[in-house]
């Protein structure tokens, strides 16, 4: 099912437009991309500052300090990092436990479907670390995933809810005052320069703007109560507190650096 009002609204904003990055060949089409004078995308302007703009060696003594200010002294918890078991998130989780001597809690939200290979690599990965995993109710994430398809062209878009939230809810509940992102997707591939993390940006803007979100799980089920796709019962017994941000007040009592 299409819901008309809503395709009506992205035509509307469809560019048509099309070119491509002058740099790696981004087209204008992909959502969010921003583009510079040169006609190169923000992907590529994010790799221009990382190889010329950043210096690495101080970036690493704030990263040793960082970890000194947060270390457990009797290797409880001290920064949860969110986690797929993909090449990234293991390499960040792999560094701070083996190379600074800090001690993660992986905190993971599954997708709507595991690959067989997926599966397996995420099994080797909590083979290393501790792990908490989130599986929400698979009947209602599915009819989340058809709403955020219908919506948004993504059926990705209630995934990336949890995913967001799911850790900052950990953080308050335990207490655990650091949050260690693998890479930055929207800045690295593109649609995200207002992600772009610098080194001197406070600590708190970065935690209010990562509970910024612009999308919520309740917007879907409004949608989906209207067009049929939530049932009444549905909404008022199955609770969707797991794909929402905890509220900032909270996150700011537990001290949260996010990085």
């Amino acid at each position: 099912m299409i819901i008309p009002e809503i395709l009506d609204e992205r035509m509307k904003e469809l560019d048509i437009t099309v070119f491509f990055c002058r740099n790696c060949m981004n087209s204008n089409q992909r959502p969010g991309l921003t583009f510079d004078e040169r006609k190169f995308c923000d992907a590529c302007q994010f790799a221009e500052v990382k190889d010329t703009k950043i210096d690495w060696k101080e970036r690493e003594k704030e990263l040793e300090e960082l970890c000194d200010r947060h270390r457990s002294k009797d290797s409880s918890f001290d920064v949860i990092v969110p986690s797929s078991g993909g090449k990234d998130s293991c390499y960040v989780a792999h560094q701070l436990k083996y190379t600074y001597d800090m001690h993660p809690l992986t905190v993971t939200w599954t997708p709507s479907m595991h690959t067989e290979v997926g599966w397996q690599n995420f099994q080797n990965f909590v083979n290393k670390f501790d792990a908490i995993v989130a599986f929400p109710k698979r009947h209602i994430h599915g009819k989340l995933s058809n709403l955020g398809f219908q919506l948004l062209g993504d059926p990705f878009i209630p995934w990336h809810m949890g995913q967001r939230a799911f850790p900052y809810q950990l953080a308050v509940k335990f207490g655990i005052p650091l949050v260690f992102y693998g890479e930055n997707t929207r800045a690295e591939y593109g649609g995200g320069k207002d992600l772009w993390f610098k080194s001197g940006e406070t600590t708190d803007d970065l935690v209010k703007h990562m509970l910024n979100a612009t999308s919520t799980v309740d917007v879907l089920v409004d949608y989906g109560l209207k067009y049929g796709l939530i049932t009444e019962e549905e909404a008022r017994l199955h609770t969707f507190d797991l794909y929402r941000l905890p509220d900032y007040d909270l996150v700011k009592e537990t001290g949260l650096e996010i990085r």
